[in-house]
Order: structure tokens, then sequence, then C-alpha cells
């Protein structure tokens, strides 16, 4: 079965090929780095993560490209309350969002260009817009696009113009006085005397910065080329940004921008989208106090990536129990060092599954088929292809003891001293001490497991 993705461009999964055989080029919009990242940005890394490590595990080169959105009106705010410069703000939160997704196991893309680094490259593609007559300049010194110009406008999000709510777009652009139309964005803000020297830039219009939309439009051609095969991000993006994108970017080029879109579903709180603008957003470190990274990984990875999460932590507690079932079967027969065959009916339909649109739903219950497996046969080899297939989802690369243990509210020494004392205890036939010894462990967090093979422990969930 070859690899199968759902495209939001026509709305349909279709089979998937890469433009050059063997090799993926994928970019997915990332951060606007003025703050901390919350759970619903973590979904979509995670969610990308994902892909690209079974595009790599079908035999895929993949050039993966994230950008820094490092200039913005939020960075601007927040760089003047705090302030600070612009760059000294996003250098910070760059960090601190390399540091959030190191510990989710996310591995890095292949290039994470910043913005500020791609101004030539944009003012360069309204240079072309406006030779086209897609982009003109307003009275106020911004360049605006020109909607009404471009004949594909809406098809990514199944808008037509006709349809389209010039409301819902004042929302989201400024100056609409200085617009032809009010569906019109901008591509190139005018600077502002009040606004700090560090967000303007010469330009052929004047002095000033660029929109928002033209960034993705300018990084994304530079490196991948102007037609690529995946183009990803929440499913906020889809309209307005992709939709703009495509405008700016297959108006400058007169070729598609992608071949697949797709656009990850969001987390909730209360059936309401976490956001920062609505303020019921958990940042990625406030959770991570709270539960261990690959529990959050796994939370997230256990739902198929188009499909809307809901977060609480009763679902977070329930995700740590179902993954600590996982590493019990990896403990309890320590895995064999094993190349997936593929042939092997769990191996099969794990693929099966993940070569439909990344089902990684079916793909962990097979995990747990497999943890089944291990547990009445006691295989390592099935232990082994167990921990193989986890790796591919980025989850089970933990030594299975260090994670059952992690969080113990006592060191190992004082739990093994606790463990000799209930075991001197049942063989002098003590059993209320026994039962005392294993009554307080367990309130310090302490569970005890019995087994032929003597007393284990691990931390309580």
């Amino acid at each position: 079965m070859s690899l199968r993705i759902f495209n939001t461009l026509s709305r349909a999964v279709s089979d998937f090929s890469p433009a050059e055989p063997g090799h993926v080029r994928m970019y997915v919009c990332g951060m606007t780095v003025y703050d901390l990242c919350h759970l619903g940005h973590a979904r979509s890394m995670i969610a990308f993560d994902v892909v690209q490590r079974w595009l790599k595990a079908s035999g895929y080169k993949v050039t993966y490209v994230r950008n820094v959105t490092d200039i913005d009106d939020k960075i601007i705010k927040r760089a003047l309350q705090n302030g600070e410069t612009i760059r000294s703000l996003t250098d910070r939160m760059i960090d601190a969002l390399h540091q959030d997704a190191d510990a989710l196991g996310i591995e890095r893309p292949q290039h994470e260009p910043r913005a500020t680094d791609y101004v030539p490259h944009m003012l360069s593609m309204i240079g072309t817009l406006e030779q086209k007559g897609l982009a003109y300049r307003a009275g106020n010194g911004d360049v605006n696009y020109a909607v009404r110009k471009f004949p594909g406008y809406g098809k990514l999000s199944g808008k037509s113009l006709d349809e389209l709510n010039a409301g819902e777009r004042v929302a989201v652009n400024t100056d609409e006085g200085a617009k032809n139309d009010p569906l019109d964005f901008v591509l190139w803000k005018s600077a502002k005397p009040t606004e700090p020297e560090d967000v303007k830039w010469a330009s052929p219009f004047g002095a000033g910065r660029p929109g928002w939309h033209i960034e993705c439009s300018a990084m994304a051609c530079e490196l991948l080329g102007q037609t690529f095969d995946i183009h990803g991000g929440g499913a906020d993006l889809q309209f307005p940004h992709h939709e703009n994108e495509i405008a700016q970017s297959e108006g400058a080029n007169g070729q598609p921008l992608a071949h697949f879109w797709m656009h990850n579903g969001f987390i909730n709180v209360d059936n309401e989208k976490m956001s920062k603008s609505l303020g019921n957003f958990f940042t990625i470190r406030d959770v991570l106090k709270a539960f261990d990274a690959e529990t959050v990984r796994f939370f997230i990875v256990r739902s198929h990536y188009r499909s809307s999460l809901n977060y609480s932590d009763v679902h977070l507690n329930d995700a740590k129990g179902a993954l600590k079932r996982l590493y019990t079967a990896l403990q309890a027969v320590p895995p064999a060092d094993v190349q997936i065959d593929w042939a092997d009916p769990l191996a099969a339909r794990f693929k099966a599954a993940m070569d439909e649109d990344f089902g990684t739903p079916e793909a962990v219950s097979v995990l747990f088929e497999l943890a089944s497996e291990v547990n009445r046969s006691g295989s390592a080899e099935r232990s082994g292809l167990l921990k193989s297939l986890g790796a591919l989802l980025g989850l089970l690369q933990t030594d299975p003891t260090a994670y059952l243990q992690a969080g113990a509210g006592l060191d190992e020494a004082a739990i093994q001293l606790q463990i000799q004392a209930r075991a001197d205890a049942k063989k002098a036939k003590n059993f209320a001490e026994a039962d005392r010894i294993r009554n307080d462990l367990l309130a310090q967090g302490i569970v005890l497991k019995d087994s032929a093979a003597g007393t284990t422990w691990e931390a309580a969930q």
C-alpha cells in the first residue's frame, strides 16, 4: 500500500508521491516568538514530527523547513513592554522553543529560517507582484495585495469572493481605509514614527517591515523552490494565512505553491480552541511541571492529527497510565535489537495505519497488542518490535525501569531498605507489618510489584 494523505486543497485522501522521486520537500508554519509555546503549538510540532519520521521510515529523503516569525506586531508590543530589543526578545523565545521541543522529543527541522533574514526575498516577491498588477501602493505608504485580481483566491479554504465576509477580514487587517477593497491584505507595512528603529527596513516602497503572510511565501520558495510537496500548519492557518500564501506565491511565480496541504486539528479547553488570544492556554512548561514529556507526547500522538483534542488532567492521567502499560511490558521482557520485518502481521498493520494519512490511533493500538503478546510469550524479539515501532512515533526509547520509577518521592536506597524490611516481615509471618510497609510506600507514591523474580517498584501514577 502506498502512502495516502488528506489534502486540504482537494478535500480528499489521495496517493502521495513527491515531485522528485525519493525526496520530499515539506514546509510547516512555525511559531511567532513573542512568548512561550503553549500546548497547541506542541500539537502542531509533534504532528509534523511524526509525519517527517514516517516519511523517513518509508525510505524518503526529507527536507523539512519550519520557520520562525521574529517580526510581528505582537513581538514589537511585547519588546516595548519589556524594555528590550526585538532581537533580545526573539532570541530568548527561540531558545525556549528549542528547549520545549527537545523535551518533547521533537526532532529539529533541517532548516529553521528566521523571517528577518529573508526581507530581501520578500521585497523581491512584492516587486514582482506589483509588476504583475497584483499589488499596489496605498496612500499611507503600505503595499497591499489586490485579492480580486487573483482568480484562484479561496480555493484552499473553499470560500468564494462573494461568500467572504468583509467583517471577518477587517479583524485580521489594519488600516482598512488605505485599501482598495476590504479583502485586500498588507504585503509591506510602512514605518510608523512611534516604532523602534530595529523594526524598520529600507525598501523601494519606503522604510517599513513585511506583512506576516509574505514572510512564509518568501522563505518557502527560497528554501524549497517555487513548488514543493507538502505545506503544513494548524487548522487556524488555513484561512487567511495559507490562502494568502497561495495568492502571493502563485501570483508571483505562476505555478502551484504546494501539491499537498496538511492541517492539524486544535487542542481544545472546554470545547474551545486553546489560544493566547482567548487566555485559555497552558504553556508546554506549565504542563511539563505536572506530567512527564513522553506522556504529553503520547497524549497527542494517540489521537489523529486532524482531529480536535480535548485537554484536561483526566486525559493526561489516562495517557500516563496507558503509556506505563507499554513500558511495563518492556521492563518485564528486555527488548532484543531487531530490524522491523514489515511482513510481520502486526508490523504490517502498523504500516497500513500510518500509510493511510498517518493514522496514529490505529498504530498505537498495534503497540498495545504487541505489549499483550510480550506479556504472554516473554519474547525478547516481540519486545524489540514493540520498541522499534514505538520509535517511529517518538515513543518508548527511555530505559523502562528509569521511566517507571521517575518522579518517585524517595531515593532508590531508601526504597530498597523498605522492600527488604517488608521481605523480612513476610518471612517472619508478620503480614500486618508487611502490609503497613507496602501502604506506607504507596502513600509516598511508590507502588510495589511482586513476582516470582522478586519485588520491584515503580512510581504511582
